[in-house]
């Protein structure tokens, strides 16, 4: 039974429920919209969503960071390039290992018609290890949302291991590289100061 927030009396949710109450709500009905909304929603798998989340986060926390001005400015250098390193290295071994394992699902979850005759039975073993049992072949979406979601889920496991052995030496390898180019290029301009001291 479905139970709506507004019927809830319970005093713990009166804030909840009033700040409910003041989000708006508005219905779309331009097609070109829930088009989009849909293509994104059927088309952009973990992958993509993962490359969107680490574009929108390198546009955005690198210039957070800069503007702290409650550091000093050595502070403001390490932590700007700390943030960019964590958002590439984590973006890209996110990218490569969800696209991996989606793409490894795929070829372990494959119909009896698409398997090869002349293939071995360790080969046809392999290639219906993660076959469902309840799906049509016949139905493409089902099938390729069950191997994106299986896909996603084997590579959050994946990634419980890499984010230790891969992101994190990778993000400091990067950072000291960008801690580095960053102070070579404010040695000309701290010369050229000393030289005016003088």
């Amino acid at each position: 039974m479905a139970v709506s927030i507004s019927s809830i009396t319970s005093p713990i949710m009166k804030p909840i429920k009033a700040l409910y109450n003041e989000i708006p709500s508005m219905e779309i009905a331009k097609n070109s919209v829930l088009n989009g909304v849909e293509y994104i929603g059927r088309k952009w798998t973990s992958p993509q969503q993962r490359v969107a989340m680490g574009v929108t986060a390198l546009a955005l926390q690198p210039l957070i960071d800069y503007r702290n001005r409650h550091v000093d400015e050595k502070t403001r250098d390490v932590s700007v390039s700390r943030t960019i390193a964590k958002i590439c290295v984590g973006t890209a071994t996110g990218f490569l290992i969800r696209y991996g394992c989606i793409k490894a699902i795929k070829n372990c979850s494959k119909s009896f018609g698409e398997i090869s005759h002349d293939a071995s039975a360790f080969k046809r073993r392999l290639q219906t290890f993660f076959t469902p049992n309840n799906i049509d072949p016949k139905n493409e979406d089902a099938i390729s949302q069950y191997r994106n979601a299986m896909g996603t889920i084997i590579s959050l496991l994946v990634m419980s291991f890499t984010n230790f052995a891969v992101d994190a030496p990778l993000t400091k390898l990067m950072t000291n590289g960008l801690i580095k180019a960053r102070m070579q290029s404010k040695e000309p301009l701290t010369k050229q100061e000393k030289g005016v001291d003088k």
